[in-house]
């Protein structure tokens, strides 16, 4: 190498150790960027409970005076004490829990006996069966209220808990996923179980089910948010508020509150503790049973 091009060279150095800076720099500026604009996201969102949650900590004031409450001036929790002696917290909480326990069994079982056909087997109008069902979706599910209400009183299943849950014991959505989940699975799975002469239902039940894990996890994770949070279907069809699961039981008493704002705050916060708890430890099988039905 001539004395010229190693003068190029040594020249050229400071030139590309700059881009490489420049390049990083604006690497970090743009991650920066998008973590502020998520952070901010994720307050706005997080903003209807973190309000309620203020608003649990704040003892006795109306929120909608002059001027409005916003942050509590200190933290109070005599709110959530007196909530909890005033109802009975324990019962609703029961109730919440039959109720949830029975919609996510069924949900779960339901929709992977009805997946599980449309995913593996071959027959004549499987393809119509699936279509059907994902046309059933665009209906609104309010719209099918009476129908329900008629059907169950038929079934003498009114003021108990299989009526609360028998219409939303099974759901498209839910079929949907297993459809998609169970596509997925090795034709060898199957073939394995019938030359050692399984039944089907034995195949689904031992061989398959155990491969299926996150999305059932994400059924029982959705299905159990939507029964505990329910209210609008128990409350028509119980006529015993005794047996009211806890959101039910917390609308039912809202006119018993008059103004204190706190009291319903503290009780909401307690009704959906357990819903977080729930999530935060099921996350994982969540993202990963929706990326499994999204492959799909």
């Amino acid at each position: 190498m001539n004395l010229k091009d190693d003068k190029m060279l040594r020249s050229s150095l400071p030139k590309k150790e700059s881009s490489r800076i420049m390049r990083s720099l604006a690497r970090i500026l743009r991650m920066t960027v998008i973590y502020v604009l998520l952070v901010l996201l994720a307050l706005f969102l997080m903003g209807p409970f973190l309000w309620l949650l203020s608003v649990s900590l704040m003892p006795g004031r109306n929120i909608f005076s002059t001027p409005p409450a916003i942050f509590p001036t200190f933290i109070d929790f005599d709110n959530y004490v007196q909530v909890w002696q005033f109802m009975n917290f324990p019962k609703y909480m029961l109730n919440t829990v039959v109720i949830t326990v029975l919609g996510v069994v069924l949900n779960v079982v339901l929709a992977s006996l009805t997946g599980y056909p449309l995913a593996v087997f071959r027959f004549k109008g499987k393809n119509l069966v699936f279509t059907l069902l994902i046309a059933t979706m665009i209906i609104p599910s309010y719209t099918a209220f009476i129908v329900h209400y008629l059907t169950i009183q038929g079934l003498h299943l009114g003021n108990t808990y299989l009526g609360v849950v028998l219409p939303g014991a099974v759901s498209v959505f839910n079929i949907f996923l297993m459809r998609q989940t169970f596509i997925h699975i090795p034709t060898d799975v199957r073939d394995s179980g019938k030359m050692d002469g399984a039944s089907e239902f034995r195949i689904w039940w031992q061989l398959v089910l155990p491969l299926v894990k996150p999305a059932l996890a994400v059924i029982s994770l959705l299905e159990a948010m939507s029964f505990w949070n329910s209210f609008l279907w128990p409350i028509v069809i119980l006529n015993d508020t005794e047996l009211y699961p806890l959101a039910a039981a917390l609308t039912y008493l809202n006119g018993q509150f008059a103004y204190n704002f706190g009291w319903i705050a503290a009780g909401t916060m307690i009704s959906v503790l357990p819903i977080i708890i729930l999530f935060l430890f099921t996350q994982r099988y969540y993202m990963e049973g929706l990326a499994g039905a999204v492959k799909g």
